[in-house]
């Protein structure tokens, strides 16, 4: 049966998005993705309920409260363990998608949302603290499975030609995440103090709905294939994800992209960082998953109110201009994502981290001469709103696409476990030191991040190739090219031989080699 359908599909691999894509593309995004978003911004709103919620249950105990440094360590505690929480899951996701599957692992984490869930919104009836807390780090676990899981399930099942766009969704619906917490955390909804445990709950709907549809989907076509060894399943899934295409055609690509591994046994970290063939693919995946959150996104968030307080906007309407900026973030992702596959991939996250690099400088400037020039308050206001715009279409989603695609399948959960703590470690790292930084630099602070941005960007214009279009093989190659190309220019006549200039793909341009001529044989 298997081998009938192999003989009857022809044809081209098909380009258009169809029902099935699109459906679990939402769902995953939905039921996870999302999470992360509202929980990065679920407890900003009801902060002053949770801290008097926190010293009233400790007078009950104990009979005195807490001194405001302890109230703020333990409200610092409940928002950094999500953190923490999140490093927890990023490192598990290599061992569990070898396990469970992509499809698998997403399904199966949903039980941690529902003990986070059910932990949070419990914890004010049994007057404990300590269940919020938990609840919190729990979440963290999740969205730490999630951020690296769902890039990668949508990342295998998108032909070549949607990867970007599907790969993106997920971002999107992080920044629907925030905005969403951001409008049901007004005090005309749930920013009441009778309702914080039920916002803080509410993180098991989305989720609740995709466990319901999901496990219907069929499992990524290439882990069944390449892994599994499953050819018949192979084929149905492809049959449900595509539309009149060349099932035959895709599943040869999968083949010789299983042909060209060295053993289809999934790598350790270990065995990754290990490998001298994918190094330039590791560093890629280091620099940009750092430079992602040492951008200072989120110190821009955590800061927007002040920053907007400077600038003169009136205290009670500050609350819907944050909600405005929640806005842009979805719209400034949704032209990321409706644009990835005619632009590509590194215009978004040049474009995004540059203009981030120079709003960061803009705020320092603004910040600067506010109190001498009046208008300067405005630019710090449009300098936050570049900031938000330029991470949410490049910077917040494609280093998760691309870690997909500069893999191959044996390689790629190690990749996503690298990248993904990382991610989380710098998420922690800029959190606990940014009131640092801020205090001894002033000002000058969001030059560091302005640095950084512009950093990433520039070596991602000479580093990392266009991967639009292209098959995981085609782009391991990119990289073995410009491997081979750096071994015999060291190899042979190292003091004569320069390499003037690389092309987009990490190999040589036409008539880009020179000897020179001053230490030349006559």
């Amino acid at each position: 049966m298997a081998e009938e359908a192999l003989i009857m599909s022809s044809g081209k691999i098909t380009s258009h998005l169809t029902s099935s894509l699109l459906a679990v593309a939402l769902l995953t995004s939905f039921g996870s993705s999302m999470l992360y978003g509202y929980n990065l911004a679920v407890v900003n709103s009801p902060a002053g309920y949770i801290k008097e919620f926190y010293n009233h249950t400790v007078v009950s105990r104990n009979g005195t409260g807490l001194n405001e440094e302890a109230l703020t360590l333990m409200y610092s505690l409940t928002v950094s363990v999500f953190a923490i929480g999140g490093l927890i899951g990023s490192l598990m996701v290599g061992m569990l998608v070898t396990r469970f599957g992509r499809k698998g692992t997403v399904v199966n984490s949903t039980a941690l949302v529902f003990l986070a869930g059910t932990l949070m919104g419990f914890s004010r009836i049994c007057s404990s603290p300590e269940m919020v807390i938990f609840g919190r780090f729990i979440t963290g676990i999740h969205s730490g499975i999630s951020l690296s899981v769902v890039p990668m399930y949508l990342g295998e099942i998108a032909p070549k030609n949607l990867r970007g766009f599907l790969g993106l969704m997920p971002s999107i619906f992080i920044c629907a995440g925030v905005f969403l917490a951001q409008v049901l955390g007004l005090h005309e909804l749930l920013g009441k103090e009778e309702h914080w445990p039920l916002f803080l709950s509410l993180v098991v709907v989305p989720t609740f709905v995709q466990l319901m549809l999901l496990p219907w989907f069929p499992e990524s076509p290439r882990y069944l294939l390449i892994e599994k060894h499953n050819v018949h399943a192979t084929i149905t899934a492809l049959k449900w994800y595509r539309a009149k295409c060349n099932i035959q055609a895709e599943i040869e690509e999968m083949q010789e992209e299983q042909r060209s591994l060295s053993s289809v046994e999934t790598l350790s970290v270990w065995q990754l960082l290990l490998d001298h063939t994918v190094r330039w693919q590791v560093l890629s995946v280091v620099v940009i998953n750092i430079g992602m959150q040492l951008s200072g996104i989120d110190a821009i968030w955590f800061y927007t109110n002040d920053i907007f307080q400077n600038a003169g906007i009136p205290a009670p309407e500050i609350q819907y201009t944050t909600v405005g900026t929640g806005a842009i973030e979805i719209v400034a992702g949704l032209i990321g994502c409706f644009t990835i596959e005619r632009l590509g991939r590194r215009p978004l996250i040049i474009g995004g981290f540059g203009v981030m690099g120079m709003c960061c400088a803009g705020i320092t400037l603004s910040l600067i001469l506010q109190t001498h020039v009046p208008f300067m308050k405005y630019i710090s206001v449009g300098c936050v709103v570049g900031i938000i715009a330029g991470f949410c279409i490049g910077p917040a989603g494609v280093p998760f696409l691309i870690t997909a695609e500069l893999f191959k399948q044996s390689h790629r959960p190690a990749a996503y476990t690298v990248g993904g703590s990382l991610n989380w470690m710098s998420n922690f790292t800029i959190g606990f030191i940014f009131p640092f930084l801020q205090r001894s630099a002033g000002s000058f602070c969001y030059l560091v991040f302005s640095a950084v941005c512009l950093s990433v960007a520039i070596y991602v214009y000479f580093v990392i190739p266009e991967t639009k279009n292209k098959t995981f093989v085609e782009i391991s190659q990119m990289f073995a090219t410009k491997e081979a190309v750096e071994e015999s220019q060291a190899r042979s006549h190292p003091d004569q031989l320069k390499l003037k200039k690389m092309n987009g793909y990490g190999s040589l341009e036409n008539g880009s080699l020179e000897f020179d001529s001053s230490t030349s044989c006559p």
